[in-house]
């Protein structure tokens, strides 16, 4: 197999054979979904690099173009729920709305990245446990970021207008719970989607959020 150079921009750490990377993130979006869809399917340890490549419409030739192990597909599939959590509340807080609109607006937006990658957020929780030394503290430090991406939106917020000034520990406290609030919404959606649509819980978790800091 010829040398692989790395694509940061397209996948982190993980190395590819292609160069057009606007071909590498659209490949490894249909890979990583045929991933999840899979493992939740079968379970990961039962889902093999074959049956992926086959419901991605790829060769294994081809597969290991874009990836060179499974492991590397739960880190791009981490990667890809920080790239969009990311993306969206970036978003949200380049409105020109006041402060505190402006956090419930990206707390809305985490939300609903996590409805729609509910299975991605499941799958990382289940099998994080189960990957190498390596991946494990790749993925764990991406799941991080995720918070980290609150933290410093409330650090930046802190003290403007209306919005109350938040010490260090304190934003990094609501920054984790916004993040972990997100993801129960995922791995707890058996039960939750029994008593509230998405939107509702968007609503009072945002009103759970806000009074930790009002």
């Amino acid at each position: 197999m010829a040398r692989q150079k790395a694509h940061p921009a397209s996948g982190a750490d993980v190395p590819t054979q292609i160069k057009d990377e606007k071909l590498v993130r659209k490949r490894r979006r249909q890979i990583i979904d045929a991933t999840v869809k899979l493992s939740i399917e079968h379970g990961y340890h039962n889902t093999t690099t074959r049956m992926i490549a086959k419901a991605a419409g790829f060769s294994i030739g081809s597969l290991y173009e874009y990836v060179s192990s499974k492991e590397d597909l739960l880190y791009l599939v981490c990667s890809t729920i920080h790239e969009e959590v990311k993306n969206a509340v970036k978003d949200a807080l380049s409105g020109k709305v006041c402060e505190k609109a402006q956090l419930a607006a990206a707390i809305r937006q985490y939300f609903i990245v996590c409805d729609n990658m509910a299975d991605h957020v499941l799958l990382m929780y289940q099998v994080t446990q189960f990957l190498s030394d390596k991946w494990k503290k790749r993925v764990l430090d991406t799941e991080l970021d995720i918070s980290n991406t609150f933290i410093k939106a409330l650090a930046q917020l802190s003290g403007k207008n209306d919005f109350p000034h938040l010490d260090e520990k304190t934003c990094r406290l609501v920054g984790h719970n916004i993040s972990v609030l997100g993801h129960m919404w995922a791995f707890r959606r058996w039960y939750l989607k029994k008593n509230f649509t998405i939107d509702q819980y968007i609503s009072t978790q945002t009103e759970f959020i806000l009074g930790l800091i009002y």
